[in-house]
Parts: structure tokens; sequence; C-alpha cells
């Protein structure tokens, strides 16, 4: 341990320890104003008093009484319920071909089905109507007008969810005991028995954690009803009508609310069989060799090449939507669409913005995140700022981006002691409160699996705990770092939900701009906006990747010298 306390000055421990106190109360306070008092606005809002004599439920029961509202409740609940259905079991056949299999082109297939993780949700709306729509390559397919709807949402959200599941069943599929299906095999169990009495039981959270995640992300999302919903209401898109179209704030906080039930109800019913979960893999278990069965590495092929194909079909549509003149009339390539500053929406203004909400985003997301984390596993003492981070931090897992863009708008608009409204800063601060959770718990992850002795010793040496955080957590944890700030760039490039209601014609972002130009009627213009998106969040990914390679690469000639 003698490199940790090289060239360090003494510091008492216990002005370090009012120091570390002080930095852990102060991430408190951050997650505390900037995440729990906007939640608290919406609910306010929600429960004030229609009028003096009224009751403070007044706003439940006129949402309710009002005509439509079961219609609402019902489209959301049917689209949420249908695409569960259809994008678990895509899937599951999808990762466990990857994970179960021996067949080529793993790598490839991964990449194919991550692809929409780059992209914003308004993408495979405007792709599906260039395939299925009036003038759409396979129009004949439906009715005309028909993908418009329910068809339509389905579709587009089996898209926009199919990854966040397959990475889910991908880790749970990844654990496996050979020697269960060892003993199967010997007590002569066929293939389905096998399913149900050894795989199922095994990866039975997985899917029901993979079930949770699409049907909550489906029923909160806003931007694939909103491009190809049509006629067919849905309550996150009323919920944007209340407060954009109407001005009526109260109504959109109640509806707000109503979305937040599934997303509460999900993380709930997540969180306890996440600790009913018994370990899958003891000290003498073998790991599971995938199948070299000719018809097993045959199917997963097939099948994983039909999704795939599928996906790309969606992902290509909108690119070689945004290079052709006019469709379906004229299909000569051109840039014009790429002319955004002569069209509605924002101009380039909007991209160059998301560059920087993407870039400050990153930046401040990764160190707020980081050290929050950091001060939650490594500070020793200040009992009730760690429980109140390691709280702070679970709760926007549970909290739709719409309701807490509406949130900020509620407690910042006209806020005299923080005034945020309508700057960068703000749309800053709710994307990274947005994605907070998941970039969280990869920091924790990576923090736990360190040695509590660095710091014990540190302490004991009286090295200042940020000379520790320097010189050895920090580079320790650097694959984590990237990863998070990787996570945090893609994140506030495609994100639409959370920053709808908080822009300014100075802060408009390109996801928004899509948006806009699609009601403009230049859907040529948003897939060529969207396009830019996916171009630019590939073009970072890979830049990460190339990254955090240079960096194992350098590692590992340390260790060696």
């Amino acid at each position: 341990m003698s490199f940790v306390i090289a060239y360090c000055q003494p510091l008492p421990r216990d002005a370090a320890q009012r120091l570390a106190g002080g930095l852990a109360w102060g991430v408190v306070a951050l997650l505390l104003v900037f995440l729990g008092l906007p939640l608290a606005a919406i609910l306010g809002q929600a429960l004030a008093a229609p009028d003096r004599g009224g009751s403070s439920l007044g706003h439940f029961a006129a949402i309710a009484s009002a005509p439509g509202f079961l219609t609402l409740v019902g489209n959301s609940v049917a689209v949420a319920a249908v695409t569960t259905a259809l994008t678990v079991p895509l899937a599951f056949g999808f990762a466990a071909s990857l994970t179960r299999t021996r067949m080529p082109g793993k790598p490839l297939f991964r990449l194919f089905a991550l692809i929409p993780l780059l992209a914003p949700s308004l993408l495979p709306g405007i792709s599906l109507i260039y395939l299925f729509g009036n003038q759409g390559v396979f129009k004949h397919w439906f009715p005309e007008g028909g993908i418009y709807g329910l068809p339509g949402i389905v579709m587009g959200e089996v898209f926009y969810t199919f990854p966040h599941a397959l990475m889910i069943l991908v880790t749970a599929l990844s654990l496996a005991d050979g020697r269960l299906y060892e003993a199967a095999n010997a007590l002569g169990a066929g293939r389905l028995r096998r399913w149900f009495t050894v795989t199922l039981p095994a990866v039975r959270h997985g899917l029901v954690s993979s079930s949770l995640v699409v049907f909550t992300l489906t029923i909160t999302d806003f931007g694939v009803p909103k491009v190809i919903g049509g006629q067919f209401p849905v309550l996150a898109v009323e919920a944007y009508k209340q407060v954009v179209g109407q001005q009526n704030f109260p109504r959109g906080a109640v509806i707000g609310l109503l979305l937040l039930l599934p997303a509460v109800f999900s993380f709930v019913v997540d969180h306890r069989l996440q600790r009913q979960q018994q370990a899958l893999l003891t000290a003498r278990a073998r790991p599971l060799q995938p199948s070299g069965s000719r018809w097993a590495c045959g199917a997963g092929l097939l099948f994983c090449g039909l999704v795939g194909a599928c996906l790309t079909l969606i992902l290509g549509m909108a690119v070689a939507a945004a290079f052709i003149q006019l469709w379906p009339y004229r299909l000569a390539p051109t840039l014009a669409h790429f002319d955004f500053d002569n069209m509605d929406g924002g101009g380039w203004l909007a991209w160059w913005n998301s560059l920087r909400l993407a870039a400050l985003t990153m930046l401040a997301g990764t160190a707020l995140v980081f050290i929050g984390a950091w001060l939650q596993e490594k500070l020793a003492g200040s009992g009730m700022a760690r429980t109140l981070i390691r709280l702070l931090a679970m709760l926007p897992m549970a909290v739709p981006g719409l309701v807490l863009g509406l949130g900020y708008v509620f407690f910042f608009n006209g806020n005299h002691w923080l005034p945020l409204y309508g700057t960068m800063t703000l749309l800053v601060l709710c994307t990274v409160m947005h994605f907070y959770t998941t970039a969280h718990l990869t920091a924790t992850t990576a923090l736990r699996q360190m040695d509590r002795e660095f710091e014990a010793v540190a302490a004991s040496l009286k090295v200042p705990f940020w000379t520790t955080l320097r010189r050895v957590t920090a580079p320790v944890c650097l694959p984590a770092i990237l990863e998070i700030a990787r996570f945090l760039f893609v994140a506030a490039m495609t994100t639409v939900s959370a920053v709808i209601f908080l822009y300014t014609p100075d802060t408009v972002l390109a996801s928004v701009t899509v948006l806009n130009m699609d009601d403009a009627g230049d859907t040529a213009a948003a897939a060529a906006m969207a396009t830019l998106i996916v171009t630019t969040s590939a073009c970072v990914c890979l830049l990460f990747t190339l990254l955090s390679r240079w960096l194992a690469q350098r590692t590992q000639r340390w260790r060696q010298t």
C-alpha cells in the first residue's frame, strides 16, 4: 500500500471525516432539490383544489369522470400488454441463441440488436410510416391508414424496447449450472421437460424483470404514439396535450401521477424478486457449454437473422428516407433534407444544443454519480447521508421521464430562488436525474469490487481521502467511469420525454426537433435529424470503445513490466 500514501500530507482524521460528511450531505441536497422537490411539486399540483371550496382530489375526480378516460387507460394498458407479449419472447429467443448455441456471427447479431439504443423513440414511428403508410413500401400489408393506431404503436414499441429486454435476458441466461442439465439428461428428460424444470426456474426472475421493464417503458413512452398513434389516444400523449396544448397543468399532473403508478409497481415487484432470488452459481458449479448441434445453431442463426433483419429494416428505412428527394415519386439521392436551417423545428442549432447537452451531461453526470456512489460505498460515518444517497439514487428508476419533466415545470417555472427555467443548465440537471439510477448502479458495482483495505490503510496513516480517490479508486474504476460517460452521452442525445416541456427556442434539442418537424409535415427532414442523432451516438460509442481498448492494453503492458 506504499503507493497509496506517497507524497501525501497528513490530515487530521476528524477533519477528513467532517469534510467527507459535508460532501455526502451536499450530494443529498442536490438530489433532494433536483429530484425530490420536483416530484413533490407535481404531487402538490395534482392535489391542489380546483377552487376554494373544492376537494384536494377534485382534479382526480374530474379526470376519472371525463369522457374517454377509461379509453385512455384501456388503450395504454393494451399497448403495453401486447408489446410485452411480443417483445419478451423475441428477446428470449435472441438471447438464448446468443448464449446457448455456437452459431456464427454472435458479435454482429448483438450489435444489430443494440442499435435501437442509439436512436430516439421517434425514429421507429417515422420508419413505419415509410414502410406501411399510405405511400409506404409495403402499404398493401395494411388497409389504408391501418398502420396508424394500435398496430403501428406496438411495432414501434417492440423496436424501442427490444434491446432493454435482451440485455436482461442475456444476463439471466448466461448464469447456468451445467450440472443441472447433465442430471436432467441422465434422468431421461426431454428438451421440453428440461426447459420447464431447469431453464425456466433459473431465468424466471429475468423474465419477470424484462416484462416489467418493457411494460413500463411502453406505457410511459411518448415518442412512438405521438408520431404514429393517429386517433388512438394514450396517457403519455394526453399528458403532453394537457400541458402544451391546453395549458391545463393540474390535469397534466394527475395524468403524470397515473403514469407513475406502473413504474412504481414494477420497481417494487422487481425489488422483492431480487431479495428472494437465490444464488444460481455456487463454488462447485460448472458453466453450461453452448450447444454445438447443427439443429440448434441453424435455428438460432435463422431466428437471429430474421429479428436482426427486421430491426435493420426499420433503422435503414429512416436512413434511406433522409437521402431520398421525394418519397415515393423522386427517389434520387439528395442532401436537401439536411438543410435544417431552412426548415421548421430549430435548424442546426438543435443539433449543436444536443451535443452541448450530451457533453455537459456526460461530464457533470459522471462526476456527480461517481462521487455520490463513492461516498455511499467508501465513506466511514455519516450513516444517514449514505442511506439518503442510496434511497434517492434509486428513485429515478421508478419515475418516467415525462413525469420528471412535468415536475421540473411545476417547481422551476417562476421559481425566483432558482431561476433556471429555460436554461441549458436545467436541461442538463433534468437529464442527469432522469438517468441517474443506471449510472449509479454501474458505479457501485465497480466500487464494491475493491477491497475496503485501501480506505482503511489510508485513514490510519492520515492520508487525505481525495488522494486515495485520485490515485487509487478512480484509476481502478476507470473502465466503469468510461461506461457511465458513454451511457450518459447517448442517453442525452436521444432523450425526448424528460425535456419536452423544458426547452426554449434557444435551447431546442435535436430529438425535440424530430418531433417538431414531423408535426410540421417535414417527415423526411425529421428522418434526417434522427439519422444524424444515430450517427453521432454511434461515433461517440466507437470512440469510447477504442479508448477503453487502449487503456486495457496500456494497463496490461504496465502489469507485465
